[in-house]
């Protein structure tokens, strides 16, 4: 699943061109609209990730780049929790988010964007099932958290 999938580009059109099946969820009519024009035949809900209908499905993987650190702390909460639910075991979960924990405008969306940090992030991992593998920083400063689903 690719949680604010956005127009599909680059994310869901890279799963797909592996060979994946994939689900999109995005909160905004006009990324969805480009979605299902670009990734015809796949399947893309309009809502807020809060509110997707699309976790009571069962996923081997979810992608939220760019997305997490947009909602308030509770929302991050409870949609790790969601995801977590609807993981498979050894399931994996991608996200990004800022190492450190700071608060920001987002340059893109001009919204009050809010790292929880490392630390909190492993935590709540950790409290819904789930085991942070990884983490990787690429040259733009952006940190990718990879999770997987004991």
């Amino acid at each position: 699943m690719d949680l604010g999938c956005g127009d599909g580009v680059p994310v869901t059109q890279v799963l797909i061109e592996s060979g994946l099946e994939v689900y999109g969820v995005d909160a905004s009519a006009a990324m969805v609209a480009s979605f299902r024009n670009r990734c015809p035949g796949v399947h893309v809900e309009h809502a807020a990730v809060e509110d997707s209908t699309l976790f009571c499905k069962s996923f081997n993987g979810v992608v939220a780049w760019g997305l997490v650190f947009l909602l308030r702390r509770e929302a991050q909460e409870h949609l790790i929790a969601k995801i977590a639910a609807s993981l498979t075991r050894g399931g994996q979960f991608l996200f990004t988010s800022p190492r450190q924990a700071c608060l920001w405008l987002d340059a893109m969306t001009g919204r009050e964007s809010v790292s929880l940090g490392r630390e909190e992030y492993q935590r709540l991992l950790q409290n819904v099932g789930l085991t942070l593998i990884e983490e990787q920083q690429d040259e733009g400063d952006n940190h990718y958290y990879l999770a997987s689903k004991r």
